[in-house]
């Protein structure tokens, strides 16, 4: 097979895309070819004009109108001459227009048709937080960018939960992890949000601001700034040019409670997130303190728009349920048009979930919501990378399935951390569900 040279490839599919189905150029491009014709007819009026009045001499307007030419070519020639001009114009001002904003090795026409393609993408609602959902909405970016995250926001451990005793802020963790999995430049400002201050350099080696995220940081200043939190996770879309939207499921400030189950037969109630996975029983039931909290008004109106809601992947208990566990939220599954489903975990999670298989995941949603609230679990069937690849000791979720619920399969394991979602397979098979 004979070799195109880069060069000519390059150009041969850089222009092919400007006549791709709903790009939203051609309309354009005609509406400038109807004006440049109309232009045109105002231009011979007047030729004809100084013509009739002797005001032009008549070699010069022979030359003009290409009397000296055959009938035919008078009309087509200008007709293709002028429409080069055109083309090559509207090419040379979109490229240098959009030079600052250009990736090196990627040509205008590709770059529109992926911002064209990805904005009429589906609307896909991930609810959830923790570490598992961001690899989901990474990979999602690549179809859509009319994707919501509904996120928690029980989180009181760590830097999230000192800013939040300290200022009083919702906890801004895992909204810092899925607006860093969002965000244009991302693998950059993954590490930007996700760097954390170590201690400082001194005597006592301390620094009120040793273990603080960057990107919660960034959050409590911007919530400072707008003066709510809400408006501050607007802002950081603006800012970090986030390709969807990352929204609490309510604005209230909550605490997560569980009831355990201990060793020795006995029930212990524990209050707070981070404190639940340290006690060794097993959770019987969560619940919000208070129960009673609204759910976030923009969180209900993305539930109601949505193509497609997801919840998870993410810890059940901790990431997943306390979304759930709004009542208005739940309302809104309830009576929301698009398919809902439920992604459950790869491995299982110390002090949440131990032994549990697919069908404990969805007994233990079912136990909290209602049974309408869920239409689908996806679940990985590759159990075939070793635990301990990637120095983890994964235990996987037994694949048996759940009862009154249709379930699919998919290899979905990152190779790399066999505990962990792998997002480019992940969300080719939550986009499979869709077509």
């Amino acid at each position: 097979m004979r070799k195109i040279a880069p060069f000519k490839r390059f150009l041969f599919f850089s222009s092919s895309r400007w006549f791709v189905p709903g790009m939203g150029l051609k309309r354009w491009l005609l509406l400038l070819g109807v004006g440049t014709a109309v232009a045109s007819l105002g231009l011979v009026n007047l030729l004809f004009l100084l013509e009739r009045q002797s005001w032009l001499p008549i070699s010069v307007y022979d030359l003009l109108t290409l009397q000296f030419l055959p009938a035919p070519w008078q009309i087509v020639l200008p007709l293709l001459l002028g429409g080069m001009l055109i083309v090559w114009a509207v090419l040379r001002l979109g490229r240098a227009l959009t030079a600052p904003f250009q990736i090196p090795d990627d040509s205008v026409a590709e770059r529109i048709y992926e911002h064209s393609r990805r904005r009429r993408g589906p609307n896909i609602v991930a609810i959830g937080g923790g570490t598992g959902m961001p690899g989901l909405l990474r990979g999602l970016t690549d179809y859509t960018r009319n994707i919501t995250a509904i996120v928690t926001v029980a989180d009181d451990g760590g830097s999230s939960g000192r800013l939040r005793r300290e200022f009083g802020l919702l906890p801004p963790g895992d909204f810092r992890n899925n607006i860093a999995a969002l965000s244009r430049d991302e693998a950059l400002m993954t590490q930007v949000l996700q760097y954390r201050f170590g201690a400082a350099i001194g005597e006592n080696g301390h620094s009120p601001l040793q273990g603080h995220a960057f990107g919660n940081l960034l959050l409590a200043a911007l919530t400072g700034i707008t003066g709510s939190f809400d408006e501050a996770l607007l802002a950081a879309e603006r800012v970090l040019a986030l390709r969807g939207k990352v929204l609490p499921s309510t604005l209230a400030d909550v605490a997560l409670a569980a009831d355990i189950l201990l060793p020795d037969g006995t029930f212990q109630r524990v209050v707070g997130e981070s404190k639940i996975p340290e006690v060794n029983g097993r959770i019987q039931q969560i619940s919000l303190q208070p129960s009673n909290v609204r759910a976030y008004p923009a969180a209900l109106q993305a539930i109601f728009q949505a193509d497609l809601i997801v919840m998870g992947p993410g810890s059940l208990y901790t990431s997943i349920l306390p979304n759930l566990l709004v009542p208005d939220l739940v309302e809104a599954l309830l009576h929301a048009r698009a398919p809902k489903i439920y992604i459950c975990n790869l491995a299982t999670q110390p002090g949440e979930t131990d032994n549990y298989s697919v069908a404990d995941h969805v007994a233990t949603l079912f136990q909290h919501i209602p049974t309408g609230c869920l239409d689908l679990v996806i679940a990985n069937d590759n159990l075939s990378i070793p635990p301990d690849r990637g120095g983890g000791n994964t235990i996987y979720v037994q694949l048996t399935p759940p009862d009154h619920l249709p379930m699919v399969t998919a290899d979905l394991v990152d190779e790399a951390r066999p505990w962990r979602h792998d997002g480019a397979k992940l969300a080719q098979a939550v986009m499979r569900l869709l077509s």
